[in-house]
């Protein structure tokens, strides 16, 4: 069984960003988005996913107004972003920081040059800048990097650096576009303790988009899944892994689904072929309740054998599934299914043991 520390946020129930009606066609007829309804609270970590083409990255950019809605309206704070002029949109980008996929690092420039460079573009004094760009690389444990160049980093700090840029102004929104896609498993989790941090510290809403169900159940607190444009899922990121209800979800968790030792495949059987066969059942936790072990032993009664487990905890909530065997039961499959059902929330006989 694998355990997972869950992320509490101090989330206000106050939508910061709204999605209403957000409709995307580039020029050449792809129509990237289509009639997203969406709100966003803030201080949340909230995820965007999807497969390749699903409209992410369109939907991501449209905070920031990189890319313009042909329909609908984008609001920040209960303030449409369509309206704004020049000026505004220089002074939202600089509430908005974001971080890339490939760091996108000036190779000439120091690790402090970098992080400084929105503020010298901004034409923050030099002392002013320095101090901030210090005080970042602190927050982001590169403090002792700051004279580096970008090609003497490994990629997980050279992400520290992109997100310490990211920073400079003080954000109250921060992008993620694919910013752990370039890494290693490792180095992932230190960038999505480091995210989670500052969401912590800094109060920070943060949107990142991925097609790596992972990181959703890692760090986000809400997530939506996007196909085509559209939205076919959403909502806390428990019940969605949970109780997947589209196929586009389940697909994305295929790879994180623990499958059926070899072994266990091997022994089982389809149907029943002598009355000492056992049968195996798999019970589904989804969130709703933890596994207990000796209620199930009173209520399937004879002898329980556990084949095969895999339980994780998402935002405190037990997730997973059971395998068991009942030896010498006094109750037909059908009773063994409707005591079970009392304690999970998904129950299934998947075939039959033949006796030791």
């Amino acid at each position: 069984m694998s355990g997972f520390q869950a992320h509490l946020p101090q989330t206000t129930g106050e939508a910061q960003l709204r999605f209403a009606g957000v409709s995307k066609t580039y020029s050449n007829g792809v129509r990237a988005l289509r009639d997203i309804d969406l709100a966003i609270e803030r201080g949340e970590i909230f995820g965007i996913i999807g497969r390749s083409g699903a409209g992410k990255s369109s939907l991501l950019r449209t905070i920031n107004r990189l890319e313009q809605p042909t329909n609908g309206k984008v609001l920040i704070d209960g303030v449409d972003i369509g309206a704004y002029d020049y000026d505004q949109l220089v002074t939202l980008r600089r509430r908005i920081g974001m971080i890339f996929q490939h760091f996108n690092l000036l190779s000439a420039k120091t690790v402090r040059q970098n992080v400084e460079l929105p503020l010298k573009v901004a034409g923050v004094p030099r002392q002013q800048r320095r101090r901030k760009a210090e005080e970042l690389l602190q927050l982001v444990g590169l403090a002792d990097k700051h004279d580096a160049y970008p090609a003497q980093l490994s990629g997980g700090q050279k992400q520290r650096v992109g997100i310490a840029r990211a920073l400079v102004h003080d954000p109250d929104i921060l992008l993620c576009d694919e910013a752990t896609s370039a890494l290693d498993p490792e180095t992932t989790q230190s960038i999505l303790a480091l995210l989670r941090e500052i969401n912590r510290r800094l109060n920070l809403t943060i949107v990142l988009i991925t097609h790596e169900m992972a990181v959703i159940r890692e760090i986000c607190d809400r997530v939506v899944v996007l196909e085509q444009g559209e939205i076919v899922e959403h909502g806390q990121v428990w019940r969605v892994f949970g109780a997947p209800a589209h196929e586009v979800t389940r697909t994305l968790l295929a790879p994180l689904q623990h499958q059926l030792p070899d072994d266990l495949k091997t022994r089982l059987r389809s149907q029943r072929q002598s009355p000492h066969d056992h049968p195996v059942l798999r019970l589904h936790y989804a969130g709703h309740g933890a596994p207990d072990l000796q209620n199930l032993g009173s209520a399937l009664g004879g002898r329980i054998t556990l084949l095969d487990g895999d339980i994780e905890r998402i935002q405190g909530r037990p997730l997973g599934r059971l395998l068991l065997e009942v030896a010498d039961s006094p109750l037909d499959p059908e009773q063994l299914l409707d005591n079970a059902r009392r304690l999970a929330d998904h129950v299934e006989v998947i075939g039959y043991a033949a006796a030791a």
